[in-house]
Formats: C-alpha cells, structure tokens, sequence
C-alpha cells in the first residue's frame, strides 16, 4: 500500500476564482501580488527583493498562478518538474472548513450563516443564552473585529470583569478571547463548548477560543486556540481513509476543522515550523496505507489577516526553504500534495479572506499539466492513490 501526504499552506491563493467579484474579491491574488510587492521592493522587512520560493516553483507553482489568473508572478518561472494544476472552490464560501471539506472530497452543500457588520453582531437571544448557559457576568465585543486589535482595546476591561470577549468577521465564526492566566484556560474551552452548542443549529462553522497572556501594553495570543466546528455532512476522506484500514494523522489544527471525525492521531506545535517537524519526523513513521493530513495556519492568521505583505513572503521564503527535507523523504510509491484552502491576499482592502483559485502541485504524479479542476478532484486523486472506493465529489487525477 502508499502513503499520501496533502500539505495546506493556509490561504495561499493564487487568483483567478470565477466567483471572486460576488465576494468582492474581483483582482485578488495573494501568491501573484505577494510576488509583485517584493519585486517593486514593497515587501522589504525582514527580507529583501524578488519573491524567492525555487523549490515549489519547481514544483509547478507559477505555472499554477499563470494557469489560475493570467498572471506572471516576477521569480516564479521555473519549467515545472511535478504534476501541477489549479482548483477552483464550489463551496459557497471562502472560510477554513469549507476549503478543508471540500479537499477531503465533501463540499458544503447549505449555507453558513454570518453575522452581520453591525453594533452588536450577535442576536439578543443568543447573547443571554450564552451568558446564562456558562455563568458568565457579560460578554464584552460584540463585533466584527480583527484578533489582536479587539485584545488590545478589551483585556483590561476583561481581566476586570471576568466577562470574555466575544466578536467575529466576514467569515461564519463565534470567536472568544479569554486571559489564560485571569480567566482560565479550561474555563474559555467550556464557554467555547456553549457557544458551539447555540450556534452550530444556526449553521455557524465554527466557533474559537483565542486565548491570550500579557499585561497592558504587551498583550499577545498563545499557541492552544481551539477550533469547535460543525461536523461535515457526509464523510470525508479523513474517514473514508480510516475506514480503509489506514490512519489519518493530522497536523496542526487539521482534527478541529473536521470536529475530530476520522482522525487518528493529531500533532500540534507553537508554530509553523514546529509542525514542519512533525511533518518531516512523519515522513519516517507513517506506514502504509497512513494519510498524513496538514495545515500551515502562520500564513493565514499572522501575515494574511494583518495584511503584512513582507511577513507573508518572510513565511512563504521560510516553508520553501524546508520543502526539500519533505521531498528527500518520499518513497517510491509516495503522494504528496502541495496546495491552499482559500486565498487571504495581503494587499487587499479589508481584514479577510479572498475568494480565489488555489495551486495544487503533486510529487508522485509524473511530470503533466493537470488543468484546471475542483476542489474535490484533490481528495479524491489521494483516495485513488490510497486505493479507496470513488467518493460522492469530484474525480481522481490520476
């Protein structure tokens, strides 16, 4: 049997979504315009000039740009010595589980409900439920707002009142911020618990604890956020590889997206490249059969959200320096997949994700153009390789 590894680099998105301009997202390209601010010399701290990722260029990954949105990302030129492609997202959203889900073969088939831009966000009855449900003297929020600016305005206030904080985005989410050491880490997990308990009927995807530490001036978010999402809808390939005799082995916050359904075994770390290591480390025990599942969130929540073109090339710099400890790993009979779960383009208007195509480049494939396909067709490419039976989405590439 083989072993198949799908690599998600969190909102690494290469353009060109055909639906973009119903998201507002018309022009988007985080790949493409990351690449054009370094060029321009707009992406200087931290690191200097041209975008310099030569091992997933390799790979396939500015013919994928070119092939998604007609751009030519300046340094990502490269012939491509792997099978690549671009995806394109059926889900009507452009949030973390539907992107997951529909990797792993399920699309969402309803839609999420959002909450809307308004002061508060939150319905009345939701709010006083929550409240009495976890004890709670208040919540504080109760908006839309980004992580870190929404702690710095509220944590006094919090640590003074023992009321959490609670706010959300364009995305389907519940977020609440919480002081480990004043409020409780276990005790931000149960109001979590619920939260999730309200909102998953109103089909809200997920809900977040966003634990933080510090004092005033100096307040930062810890590595144990805890994602509590709906459980997808039919099953997905984490299950269907499982039910197939193999693992399903999830790095990064992997077990969360998928409420923990069909996951083996899960590994976490403070940072991307702690679950880098992992990765390498797994590329050594996986056995056969095993699906080595991962997300790279840094990319997303660090430099996407803030809309830090340089932090973004520094994290795209850094994992494509490390991508060759991967792929001198691989067996013979090995996949792996290098690919994204929506786009979050740095230079864009706004805090949030951006509706666009992702790239998919794939070591144990040959060396082909796969063209344009869906999401689906990605899952089910790494089923075939597992020798799974076809799911219910989408085709195989291979």
């Amino acid at each position: 049997m083989a072993r198949a590894f799908l690599m998600v680099m969190d909102s690494v998105g290469c353009g060109g979504a055909p639906d973009a301009a119903q998201f507002g997202d018309e022009g988007s390209n985080t790949l493409g315009h990351i690449a054009q601010a370094c060029a321009e010399g707009r992406a200087e701290e931290g690191r200097t000039g041209p975008l310099h990722m030569p091992n997933l260029d390799r790979l396939g990954l500015g013919a994928a740009i070119r092939l998604a949105s007609g751009l030519q990302a300046p340094g990502l030129d490269a012939v491509p010595q792997a099978a690549w492609g671009a995806a394109t997202e059926l889900s009507q959203g452009k949030d973390t589980p539907s992107g997951h889900w529909e990797l792993a073969g399920v699309p969402v088939p309803f839609d999420w409900h959002y909450f809307p831009n308004a002061n508060p966000a939150f319905p009345k009855e939701l709010t006083d439920h929550l409240i009495a449900n976890a004890k709670l003297p208040g919540i504080l929020g109760n908006k839309h707002a980004s992580g870190m600016p929404i702690i710095r305005e509220l944590a006094e206030q919090h640590i003074s009142t023992g009321a959490p904080i609670c706010y959300t985005s364009a995305d389907s989410v519940f977020q609440i911020a919480a002081h480990e050491d004043h409020f409780g880490l276990d005790r931000l997990y149960e109001v979590c618990e619920e939260a999730a308990k309200l909102v998953h009927p109103m089909m809200v995807g997920r809900v977040i604890a966003r634990p933080f530490v510090g004092e005033p001036g100096n307040f930062t978010r810890t590595a144990n956020r805890r994602d509590y999402a709906i459980e997808p809808p039919e099953p997905t390939l984490c299950d269907r590889a499982v039910a197939g005799g193999g693992r399903t082995i999830a790095v990064g916050k992997i077990g969360d997206i998928f409420a923990h359904r069909g996951i083996s075994e899960l590994h976490k770390a403070k940072d991307d490249m702690g679950l880098f290591d992992h990765c390498v480390r797994l590329m050594e025990d996986a056995a056969d059969g095993d699906f080595v599942f991962a997300n790279f969130v840094e990319f997303d929540s660090l430099y996407g959200h803030p809309r830090d073109v340089s932090g973004y090339a520094r994290a795209l710099e850094a994992f494509d320096a490390r991508v060759p400890e991967l792929l001198g790993r691989l067996r013979p009979d090995d996949l792996m997949i290098f690919t994204a779960d929506h786009g979050n383009d740095p230079t864009w208007s706004g805090t949030e994700h951006t509706r666009e195509r992702v790239p998919v480049l794939a070591v144990g494939l040959g060396q082909r153009a796969l063209g344009l396909h869906g999401f689906a067709d990605v899952g089910e490419t790494v089923a075939a390789h597992l020798g799974l039976a076809p799911g219910n989405h989408g085709k195989s590439l291979i």
